[in-house]
């Protein structure tokens, strides 16, 4: 009953569904080994399990991420009608993007549990703080801080579906073009181009400054994808809450490109090409409608 919520705290929290899936039956079977325990609230009792694990995984992810080569990104999901994936039906949109979860970063792991579980899950303070094991007043000052670090970088703009998905067909079109002038009136002024290779494929190992350097980046790219000796297939799905286009060679999703859009245009690209970032999405693909696709 409570595995949707389960999951969508524990992706959050890691920025990785597949982490979260592992993360959710660690908690089913801890929760089976105390059922002879007395609990009063399922849900509340539930919800500290997987929180003080996922505190436990960014303590030790910490060190791997900063080790990690190159960009670190965030896991994409399918969050489609239909995709059988929960995050989409349980808040606004922004909590789930990449480019929110990349900022949440920047946060401690309790500034991160803190922010998430009040502000995502509207949990009240004396429940964070039983969880925690901190007090209400102390958990208050957390939020507050997590609230100070992450508010000058959120999103403040956010286009209707449509214009969303208008914009990500002309940056894919304009770029297969080789259209610099086209490309470049999409983007904003201090857009930033970020890849996540993981050392698995090539890629930038750091982000992309730039209207101009982004908009040569990808011209080149694209255009010269077409030029592939395998035929690549191009789709569009919505991941993480915004429309993506996601890159085939034949059967096997080789590039998810995502963006974080302002009222001045493309302000961030993150494009994801570790192989083993892409799995969790591909298997929601293989069992989805997804793939209607328009070819390169």
């Amino acid at each position: 009953h409570y595995r949707v919520l389960l999951f969508s705290i524990a992706y959050r929290m890691t920025g990785s569904a597949s982490d979260a899936e592992d993360l959710v039956q660690e908690t089913y079977l801890r929760y089976q080994a105390s059922a002879s325990q007395e609990i009063v609230s399922l849900k509340a009792y539930l919800t500290t399990i997987i929180t003080r694990l996922a505190l436990d995984y960014l303590k030790s992810a910490r060190v791997a991420r900063e080790q990690y080569f190159g960009v670190w990104l965030p896991e994409p999901i399918l969050t489609s009608e239909g995709s059988g994936f929960p995050l989409a039906d349980l808040e606004q949109q922004e909590a789930i993007s990449l480019a929110f979860l990349r900022l949440l970063e920047a946060l401690s792991p309790p500034e991160r549990a803190v922010f998430l579980l009040h502000e995502a899950f509207d949990y009240p303070f004396s429940e964070i703080g039983v969880m925690l094991e901190k007090s209400p007043a102390n958990c208050r000052q957390i939020f507050h801080r997590a609230t100070q670090a992450l508010q000058d970088k959120r999103a403040r703009f956010e286009p209707k579906p449509q214009r969303q998905r208008q914009l990500v067909l002309s940056f894919l079109s304009a770029s297969q073009a080789g259209n610099m002038a086209a490309l470049t009136s999409l983007l904003a002024q201090d857009t930033v181009s970020w890849s996540d290779g993981g050392g698995k494929a090539q890629t930038h190992l750091k982000p992309i400054h730039g209207q101009q350097a982004v908009a040569r980046f990808w011209c080149f790219w694209l255009s010269q994808a077409r030029k592939n000796q395998r035929p690549l297939t191009f789709t569009l799905a919505e991941i993480n809450g915004s429309p993506a286009i996601l890159v085939w060679e034949e059967s096997n999703l080789a590039v998810v490109i995502s963006m974080a859009l302002s009222a001045v245009g493309i302000q961030e690209i993150y494009a994801l090409v570790n192989p083993e970032k892409l799995a969790y999405l591909q298997k929601q693909l293989s069992s989805s409608s997804e793939r209607s696709s328009f070819e390169s």
